[in-house]
């Protein structure tokens, strides 16, 4: 069968951190022989190459290329496309990891919409990734329609095809920036370009000792030499003008005033961050027209004319001011509502732990490369431009599963105030509601099981940064129940350190508060009907199992039962007790709420069946858990021991 899928992966010294990214490989739902992986081992000297070599020899669809060290992952991947046999090549680095689904889902994707570059949503466990790039999925994008630019490391699906006819490889030797000069050029040259947004297919990973090629500290000169080889890219594939600027502008921003900001700024040695302002400046002053920085943010704005203008005291300064605002987001309400969450909440700046104020008007930041004056200019135009920009303001919450960082947007609805302060100065609060469906809120999926933390992110005049969502005071805040929902048991709740918000889904035991029920909560009719009044949101019926324990012989019988929604934020647990089945005194009751899971978990309620002598059943609370049943297995260990020593 032909190959659809070529995977490169360049190998040095990677020790376990392999691991992952071999598990990854062997977990793909593309059949085995529709795909193969190439590792590419660039003379490692660790115990890599022996576990590879014997990786391949167990599997056929992998194969090992060993080569003497080049110095970088550029000829790794060139040496692995030469080798490739499949339509598509996808690059992975031997840190990360892929998705299960991740080949079949991007080639298929890519084939559908004839696509030359595919690029899949990813994560970043402990490593930023690209966020508005995978708010929805782009079938056909390029560096005008969508924010492409933002996302030029290597990890992406790209025809073979393509690469052929185009003559595209990367840069090779030790050197920075090679996955720049090859995804820039393969988005300029690509006929399509299709992003795929609905389905974490790449996994970032930092590793522990925070030893990836990405995080070593890297030379100032060299650097900003490779950089200048992206910036040729953009100028060979493009005319002058606003699509060019936009893109140069994305160098601009995220390797130099992105660095020369707020606390990145401030955590780097003195002598170091002088070094590379030198270099940065160097490339503003010879590669960025007129028309690049003053289309920045206004304080991306600000830091690129300090930089340009030799200030280096005054970015210091800036960076040391700006590094103490943030934003804030405080819960006002959660609840159910038919089968989805609805999180209330407000957002806004702040500075030294107090609301951020604002002027009530005033002039805002030139919209040109003018630096300002002096620190308290540069605050004053943050200030107005925040006034003058706040009803464009936005506000998202961001659902990010704490186990891989896989985050996901949720539809919010937002509303802005501007709330009177001292001296006639202003804050601006954002409220919002966000509306989380736990069967769609996985991009369109439901919510796999796992802990899921809540993000809010503000945009507001020259930032855009997230916080998590609290802390809520412990007082009167909004404990909803659990609900069973999609599939799904969603447990909201506060984290107990930090007092955060977070979903707990298909995990939670006892903090479902099942075991807070007492003889009150339940009745068995005449006709043998068991009513239990639960903690537990249900959008509609919804069937369960109930199994009856008898704790002195472990004999158990199962019925099916319904939860049904009740008055309040409950539901009405209903099932027919086998009254004629029930012998002895005593029945433990437990439930089953996803009784068609693949793993189904039962909860023990703390209700116990009785017998009566005329044969009715009634609810009480449980003995002693157990205690008949321990007491039975201590009198036959006694017996035993007796018997034993008779013997």
């Amino acid at each position: 069968m032909p190959v659809k899928v070529s995977v490169i992966v360049p190998v040095y010294n990677p020790g376990p951190y392999i691991e992952d990214c071999i598990a990854s490989m062997l977990r793909q739902s593309l059949p085995p022989d529709e795909f193969e992986v190439v590792f590419v081992d660039d003379g490692s000297t660790d115990r890599t190459p022996a576990t590879l070599d014997a990786l391949a020899a167990e599997h056929p669809h992998i194969r090992v290329i060993h080569q003497e060290n080049s110095g970088w992952s550029g000829k790794p991947r060139n040496v692995g496309i030469a080798a490739s046999e499949g339509e598509f090549v996808m690059f992975v680095d031997n840190d990360d990891y892929l998705g299960d689904e991740a080949l079949e889902r991007m080639y298929e994707y890519g084939v559908e919409n004839k696509a030359d570059v595919i690029v899949g949503k990813m994560a970043g466990k402990g490593r930023p990734v690209p966020v508005e790039l995978f708010r929805r999925n782009h079938p056909h994008a390029t560096v005008e329609n969508a924010p492409l630019i933002d996302s030029l490391t290597p990890h992406k699906m790209v025809r073979r095809a393509f690469l052929d006819r185009v003559g595209l490889r990367f840069p090779e030797g030790r050197r920075r920036l090679e996955d720049h000069v090859f995804i820039t050029e393969a988005y300029l040259r690509a006929d399509n370009v299709s992003v795929l947004s609905d389905y974490v297919c790449y996994y970032h990973v930092k590793r522990h000792d925070a030893s990836n090629a990405g995080f070593q500290r890297f030379e100032p000169v060299g650097y900003f030499k490779n950089l200048r080889e992206a910036l040729d890219v953009v100028e060979r594939y493009t005319e002058p003008g606003p699509l060019r600027d936009r893109l140069l502008r994305r160098w601009l921003r995220v390797e130099m005033v992105d660095r020369m900001s707020g606390r990145r700024l401030l955590a780097m040695p003195d002598d170091y961050r002088r070094e590379l302002f030198h270099e940065m400046r160097a490339v503003i002053l010879e590669r960025f027209g007129p028309g690049v920085a003053p289309k920045l943010r206004p304080g991306q704005r600000i830091v690129a004319s300090l930089i340009r203008d030799d200030r280096y005291d005054d970015l210091v300064a800036h960076a040391q001011w700006e590094s103490g605002v943030g934003p804030k987001a405080d819960p006002t309400g959660v609840e159910w509502r038919d089968g989805t969450l609805r999180v209330g909440f407000t957002a806004e700046y702040r500075s030294g732990g107090q609301p951020l104020t604002f002027p009530a008007d005033g002039p805002g930041t030139p919209v040109t490369d003018t630096a300002p004056r002096d620190l308290e200019e540069a605050v004053a135009w943050l200030g107005a431009d925040a006034v003058g920009g706040f009803e464009k303001a936005t506000v998202d919450l961001i659902l990010r599963d704490r186990a891989t960082s896989a985050s996901f947007f949720q539809p919010v609805e937002v509303t802005r105030e501007r709330v009177p302060a001292d001296d006639g100065r202003v804050r601006l609060v954002l409220r919002g509601t966000a509306t989380v469906d736990p069967g769609t809120a996985a991009g369109g999926t439901a919510l796999h099981a796992g802990l899921w933390d809540a993000y809010v992110r503000v945009g507001l005049g020259g930032w855009s940064k997230e916080c998590r969502l609290g802390p809520a005071p412990r007082q009167g805040r909004p404990v909803p129940p659990a609900g069973v929902v999609a599939g799904r048991v969603v447990l909201p709740y506060w984290t107990k350190q930090y007092d955060n918000f977070s979903l707990d889904v298909d995990r939670a035991g006892k903090a479902l508060g099942l075991g807070r029920l007492t003889p009150e909560d339940a009745a068995v009719s005449a006709d043998h009907q068991l009513s239990v009044a639960l903690p537990l949101h249900v959008p509609d019926r919804a069937e369960v199992q109930v199994r009856l324990t008898d704790p002195t012989t472990g004999r158990s019988l199962r019925r099916t039962g319904t939860l049904t929604p009740a008055d309040g934020a409950g539901s009405l647990l209903e099932a027919s007790v086998p009254g004629h089945e029930l012998t002895g005194a005593s029945w433990r009751t437990d439930v089953c709420l996803l009784p068609e899971a693949e793993a189904p978990r039962f909860h023990t309620l703390p209700l116990a069946l009785h017998v009566t002598r005329a044969g009715g059943v009634r609810v009480a609370g449980p003995t002693a858990p157990g205690l008949l049943l321990r007491l039975a297995r201590k009198a036959r260990r006694v017996m035993g021991t007796v018997r034993g020593r008779k013997a």
